[in-house]
Protein backbone atom coordinates (compact mmCIF):
# COMPACT_ATOMS: atom_id res chain seq x y z
CA UNK A 1 0.00 0.00 0.00
CA UNK A 2 0.73 3.03 -1.12
CA UNK A 3 2.29 5.89 1.86
CA UNK A 4 -0.45 8.30 0.86
CA UNK A 5 -2.69 6.08 1.03
CA UNK A 6 -2.16 5.00 4.82
CA UNK A 7 -2.02 8.46 5.68
CA UNK A 8 -5.39 8.92 4.27
CA UNK A 9 -6.81 5.48 5.95
CA UNK A 10 -4.85 6.77 9.21
CA UNK A 11 -6.98 10.21 8.99
CA UNK A 12 -10.33 8.57 8.39
CA UNK A 13 -10.25 6.12 10.78
CA UNK A 14 -9.04 8.15 13.77
CA UNK A 15 -11.19 11.03 12.42
CA UNK A 16 -14.23 8.72 13.03
CA UNK A 17 -12.93 6.85 15.91
CA UNK A 18 -12.37 10.51 17.65
CA UNK A 19 -16.07 11.67 17.16
CA UNK A 20 -17.74 9.35 19.92
CA UNK A 21 -14.98 10.69 22.33
CA UNK A 22 -15.71 14.44 21.29
CA UNK A 23 -19.08 13.56 22.28
CA UNK A 24 -18.31 11.92 25.82
CA UNK A 25 -16.00 14.95 26.28
CA UNK A 26 -18.36 17.83 25.18
CA UNK A 27 -21.18 16.30 27.34
CA UNK A 28 -19.27 15.91 30.45
CA UNK A 29 -17.35 19.44 30.18
CA UNK A 30 -20.64 20.87 30.03
CA UNK A 31 -21.67 19.17 33.05
CA UNK A 32 -18.21 20.35 34.78
CA UNK A 33 -18.12 23.73 33.66
CA UNK A 34 -18.78 25.90 36.29
CA UNK A 35 -17.62 23.70 38.77
CA UNK A 36 -14.51 24.42 41.55
CA UNK A 37 -11.54 22.82 41.17
CA UNK A 38 -11.80 19.66 43.74
CA UNK A 39 -14.61 18.99 41.51
CA UNK A 40 -12.97 18.95 38.34
CA UNK A 41 -9.90 17.12 40.04
CA UNK A 42 -12.57 14.87 41.16
CA UNK A 43 -13.49 14.30 37.64
CA UNK A 44 -10.36 13.58 36.11
CA UNK A 45 -9.29 11.77 38.66
CA UNK A 46 -12.10 8.69 38.21
CA UNK A 47 -10.81 5.68 36.97
CA UNK A 48 -13.13 5.59 33.76
CA UNK A 49 -13.32 9.52 33.07
CA UNK A 50 -9.18 9.51 32.87
CA UNK A 51 -8.71 6.62 30.80
CA UNK A 52 -11.78 7.60 28.02
CA UNK A 53 -10.20 11.19 28.53
CA UNK A 54 -6.31 9.97 27.76
CA UNK A 55 -7.77 8.02 25.19
CA UNK A 56 -9.02 11.04 23.56
CA UNK A 57 -6.21 13.38 23.81
CA UNK A 58 -3.71 10.21 21.96
CA UNK A 59 -6.27 10.00 19.36
CA UNK A 60 -6.94 13.82 18.73
CA UNK A 61 -3.47 14.59 18.52
CA UNK A 62 -2.50 11.76 16.44
CA UNK A 63 -5.13 12.87 13.97
CA UNK A 64 -4.44 16.59 14.31
CA UNK A 65 -0.72 15.53 13.55
CA UNK A 66 -1.65 13.53 9.90
CA UNK A 67 -3.89 16.53 8.77
CA UNK A 68 -1.46 19.38 9.30
CA UNK A 69 1.50 17.29 7.98
CA UNK A 70 -0.99 17.19 4.90
CA UNK A 71 -1.01 20.89 4.66
CA UNK A 72 2.76 21.09 5.25
CA UNK A 73 2.42 18.78 1.99
CA UNK A 74 0.32 20.85 0.50
CA UNK A 75 1.65 24.20 1.06
CA UNK A 76 6.00 24.11 1.68
CA UNK A 77 7.35 23.72 -1.28
CA UNK A 78 11.47 23.20 -0.13
CA UNK A 79 11.79 19.92 1.32
CA UNK A 80 13.73 20.71 4.08
CA UNK A 81 11.62 23.05 5.65
CA UNK A 82 8.84 21.01 5.13
CA UNK A 83 11.06 17.74 6.50
CA UNK A 84 11.68 19.99 9.92
CA UNK A 85 7.66 20.76 9.75
CA UNK A 86 6.68 17.45 10.01
CA UNK A 87 9.42 16.46 12.45
CA UNK A 88 8.69 19.30 14.70
CA UNK A 89 5.28 18.58 14.76
CA UNK A 90 5.60 14.65 15.75
CA UNK A 91 7.64 15.76 18.35
CA UNK A 92 5.26 18.07 20.03
CA UNK A 93 2.40 15.53 18.79
CA UNK A 94 4.34 12.59 20.84
CA UNK A 95 5.36 15.21 24.06
CA UNK A 96 2.13 17.33 24.05
CA UNK A 97 0.05 13.70 25.14
CA UNK A 98 2.75 12.71 27.43
CA UNK A 99 2.78 15.23 29.71
CA UNK A 100 -0.96 15.45 29.76
CA UNK A 101 -0.91 11.47 30.96
CA UNK A 102 1.41 12.71 33.41
CA UNK A 103 -0.15 15.51 34.72
CA UNK A 104 -3.92 13.83 35.11
CA UNK A 105 -2.02 11.07 36.66
CA UNK A 106 -0.64 13.12 39.24
CA UNK A 107 -3.55 14.82 40.12
CA UNK A 108 -4.58 11.52 42.25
Amino acid sequence: MHASTKKWLFTKISSFILIPFMIWFIMNFVSIYENDYQKVVFFFTQQPTKILFLIFIVIAFFFSALTISEVFEDYIRDEKTKNVANKLLNIFAIVIPVLTIIGIYNLS
